[in-house]
C-alpha cells in the first residue's frame, strides 16, 4: 500500500462537531476500502489566501493515510461531491511523519512566547515629529477660517 498526506479545507460556517463528523466520514471511506488513517490533525479555522466559493476562512484537517490507490481515488471522489469540502490536496509521500506536523509545531511555538503586558514596552518618546533622538519640531498650529492661528 502507498502512503499519502491529505489536507482538507471545510467550509467556515461549519461548527466543530460538524467538522469532526465530516472527518470521521472521510476516514471511514479509507477504512472501508482497505486502508488506514494513521493520523488526523485538526489545524483549526484559518484564513484562506483568496476567496473559495465565497469563503474567506476554512477548517483545515490533515490526514496521514496508508491505503491503496483505488481507496484514495474514492476518497477524493467523495470529497469532490461533498458540498462542505472547499478544497483538498492528496500527496503521495515516501514516509509519514511521526509526531505533530509543522503547522502544529509552529502553533505551539507561538503559544510559548510571553505575552506583552503594558510593563515590558519601551518608554514613549517625547517630542514632536521625526528625529532619532525623540526631538524634532512641534507642529505649527492650524489656521482657522478667520485666518487666526
Amino acid at each position: 500500500m502507498s502512503l499519502y498526506e491529505c489536507v482538507v479545507i471545510a467550509r467556515q460556517d461549519l461548527a466543530a462537531p460538524q467538522v469532526e463528523t465530516l472527518t470521521d466520514d472521510l476516514a471511514n471511506i479509507i477504512i472501508t476500502n482497505g486502508g488506514q488513517v494513521s493520523k488526523r490533525e485538526y489545524w483549526g479555522l484559518r484564513n484562506i489566501a483568496y476567496r473559495v466559493k465565497k469563503n474567506r476562512k476554512g477548517h483545515y484537517v490533515l490526514f496521514n493515510v496508508d491505503a491503496p490507490a483505488p481507496a484514495v481515488k474514492e476518497f477524493e471522489r467523495q470529497m469532490s461531491i461533498n458540498e462542505d469540502v472547499l478544497r483538498y490536496l492528496s500527496v503521495r509521500v515516501e514516509e509519514l511523519e511521526e509526531g505533530p506536523s509543522a503547522v502544529m509545531q509552529s502553533k505551539n511555538q507561538r503559544d510559548d512566547r510571553p505575552r506583552r503586558d503594558g510593563d515590558d514596552r519601551p518608554p514613549r518618546r517625547e517630542g514632536g515629529y521625526g528625529g532619532r533622538d525623540g526631538g524634532g519640531y512641534s507642529r505649527p498650529p492650524r489656521a482657522t477660517e478667520g485666518g487666526e492661528a
